[in-house]
């Protein structure tokens, strides 16, 4: 069975991982590799003008890679670790690849140690589902599609929590661009403050 090692080790050779998170298994490469990111687009075959969020060990590491307002920061402090995504503006070492050449990136800090930790190894990763685009996220390795094959590490922690995706949000313009885990309380969250 693979380790958080062999995952990061991947990673820094420039392939993809396939690792768990709180809701759904992720596809991962570094994210702040243009070359890695593209591997994640051909691997999904998704669309490229469509963005790939990043995922981050904690709120300081997304410090350094985006610019946070006052208000983005409380929000990541209230709700994260957990399954919400948080769309902010850029610094220059996120790619364009990895944005479709928007100045703002969703970030994400899973709520699972295995996931954790391979981040605290690795720095950020792409954070998007583990399926080819079009077919449903897999809260299992057994439900893997032909990702699987793509990815030069699977770590497997088991069946995930939850099987509905992040919830996405852009905290400044307070718009839930998708409702998943926790909407209801970002919603909340986002009325309270307005």
């Amino acid at each position: 069975m693979a380790t958080v090692d062999d995952a990061a080790a991947a990673v820094r050779d420039g392939e993809l991982v396939v690792y768990p998170t709180e809701t759904v298994y992720g596809l991962g490469a570094d994210a702040l590799d243009a070359a890695a990111v593209e591997r994640v687009f051909e691997a999904k075959g998704r669309e490229r003008d469509k963005p790939v969020s990043m995922a981050v060990p904690d709120v300081e590491s997304a410090r350094e890679y985006t610019r946070l307002s006052d208000r983005e920061l409380a929000f990541m402090r209230e709700f994260l670790p957990g399954p919400v995504t948080v769309v902010v503006e850029r610094r220059d070492a996120v790619p364009d690849v990895l944005v479709a050449g928007r100045d703002r990136v969703g970030v994400r800090i899973p709520d699972h140690d295995p996931a954790l930790k391979l981040l605290a190894e690795t720095g950020p990763l792409t954070a998007t589902s583990a399926n080819i685009s079009g077919n449903p996220s897999t809260r299992t390795v057994d439900g893997l599609d032909a990702i699987r094959d793509r990815a030069a590490v699977v770590l497997d922690a088991g069946e995930t929590d939850g099987g509905t995706g992040s919830t996405v949000v852009n905290v400044d313009s307070g718009t839930i661009h998708r409702h998943g885990a926790r909407a209801d309380a970002v919603e909340s969250w986002l009325e309270d403050r307005d």
